[in-house]
């Protein structure tokens, strides 16, 4: 029985790739898991796996074409026993995205969702809240959950309109990817070809990849409210459903959840009974939680960094007043362009700046120290402290940015990652990073390198101190004290305490800043 390979979603958004090479030919056969070819994306090179044993019938593109991703890439005769269990195996396989229908009422089927591969590697999320209960009639594009990786909060969105069945898991436990996340009945105009996916779900799988597109895996825009907004209610125990939204198709946003509790016909509106005793609790109880998401990701990084690479720290304190007053008389300037001009910018230019002069900042080391790698590209990650945890996006080609694009991708990336909500473009790449502890709290800190990166700075509250002029004289000038941790591997003391001054002199000196950037 011939059957065509599917080309599945290669990931990153990734719609077509390039065959670069057929390491099989026309009438060959294979064995399952055997390399069939190697294709090229934008972003790497991909060798695409037989998911059967059988017999390649057709290729479907020559050597040097481009192939697209959702189409047949090669047709094979499966072995007997393979197209044999198929249906069966489709219905049990958790390494497939394709759905599998049940029995149901007639003119329906029972589907059920499986988990899309969400990128970056990712195989398992938490279950942060449904946004429907069984039973519940839901629409295509509905936001049926909110899910947590160890990179952000994803919203997952229904892919048909039908009723949903079953729940698979429990807020607060962990699904995993490829495996059932909930199972509905869909309408009978979308029964077509359900069982047919059934059959051909296996071959449609390839090297673990799925047929999700990325769109399936973020904010719809179509659900009710984001996921913020939804948490804002349950905080308040509001049904957001008896909440009259203000956005386009009825969309809830904070305001309308704000605006809902100031009616005075709010409480009967609660959907908890507020009338319930309140068990007591015990003053000696302790509880213990799982560590889950980002944290876990972090605990990890962090404990691989510090195990790995010898740190050593330089300490220094930069008089920032001269750039703070040119800020101020920026600020109002820029704020007519839609720009927000904070301090980051000018951190991030200036530390661009000195790394031209200072490229073993900007470098990698391999894993056994053998080779160092020098980018041209200065990707600077900034540290935030957001509801998920720490996240650290960086802002791509900072050498090739000016002052205004700079300030609005600071901007941009710091509101998405306090909402956890940062792309993995945007997290991965980065070459350095600068850690903001004093927006915080505290003067100086002893920042863990975020391998595979070299060099980490940790800027310390600005303070207004006393200092003594060229004349002599004490006057107060805003004062900051800052940290590098370097890989002492690739990067020695007065290295680092050369990059610093450099650093640091752009900073204090903002005319000089300007003129490097000329």
């Amino acid at each position: 029985m011939s059957q065509d390979f599917i080309l599945p979603d290669i990931g990153e958004g990734i719609v077509e790739c390039e065959v670069v090479e057929w390491l099989i030919s026309e009438g060959d056969t294979v064995a399952e898991d055997q390399p069939i070819c190697d294709v090229m994306t934008d972003k790497a090179l991909v060798q695409i796996p037989a998911v059967h044993n059988g017999v390649i019938t057709k290729l479907y593109y020559q050597k040097g074409e481009i192939a697209k991703v959702h189409e047949p890439l090669f047709a094979m005769d499966v072995d007997g026993a393979a197209v044999a269990s198929a249906p069966q195996e489709a219905a049990q396989e958790t390494s497939t995205e394709q759905p599998v229908a049940s029995e149901a009422p007639s003119g329906t089927a029972l589907e059920d969702f499986i988990l899309p591969d969400i990128g970056e590697g990712i195989v398992e999320c938490e279950i942060v809240d449904w946004l429907v209960a069984e039973g519940d009639e839901i629409k295509e594009d509905q936001a049926v959950c909110d899910v947590m990786t160890d990179k952000a909060l994803v919203q997952i969105p229904a892919k048909h309109t039908g009723r949903v069945t079953k729940l698979y898991h429990q807020k607060g436990e962990i699904a995993k990817v490829h495996a059932p996340l909930f199972q509905m009945q869909v309408a009978s105009a979308q029964v077509i070809n359900i069982q047919e996916k059934v059959v051909n779900a296996q071959q449609n799988a390839s090297a673990k990849q799925v047929e999700a597109t990325p769109s399936q895996v973020v904010a719809s825009g179509k659900a009710v409210a984001s996921p913020a907004v939804r948490r804002l209610a349950r905080e308040h125990n509001i049904d957001i459903a008896k909440v009259d939204g203000s956005g386009k198709n009825g969309r809830v946003y904070k305001e309308d959840i704000k605006r809902f509790l100031n009616d005075d016909s709010t409480a009967s509106k609660r959907t908890d009974d507020t009338s319930a005793p309140v068990e007591a609790t015990q003053t000696q109880a302790t509880r213990v939680e799982p560590i889950r998401g980002m944290q876990a990701a972090m605990a990890k990084q962090m404990m691989e960094s510090v195990s790995t690479i010898p740190h050593f720290t330089l300490s220094d304190e930069i008089d920032l007043t001269e750039l703070i007053s040119l800020r101020k008389s920026l600020k109002e300037q820029y704020a007519k362009q839609g720009v927000k001009l904070t301090m980051m910018p000018f951190f991030i230019k200036a530390l661009s700046l000195a790394l031209k002069e200072f490229p073993v900042i900007n470098s990698q080391v391999n894993a056994d120290c053998t080779e160092l790698t020098y980018f041209n590209d200065h990707n600077i990650g900034m540290a935030v402290d957001s509801k998920l945890g720490l996240l650290v996006p960086n802002i791509k080609s900072c050498q090739a940015k000016n002052m205004v694009d700079i300030a609005n991708e600071v901007s941009r990336l710091t509101e998405q990652a306090r909402e956890g909500r940062v792309t993995p473009a945007d997290l991965k790449g980065g070459t350095i990073s600068i850690s903001n502890i004093g927006a915080i709290g505290g003067t100086t800190a002893t920042p863990i390198i975020n391998k595979p990166e070299v060099a980490i700075v940790a800027l310390g509250k600005l303070q207004h101190l006393p200092r003594f002029n060229e004349k002599g004289e004490v006057e107060s000038r805003a004062i900051m004290q800052i940290s590098w941790s370097g890989d002492h591997r690739i990067i020695d003391g007065a290295t680092m305490a050369r990059f610093n001054n450099l650093w640091k002199h752009y900073l204090e000196t903002p005319s000089a800043m300007l003129m490097a950037m000329s």
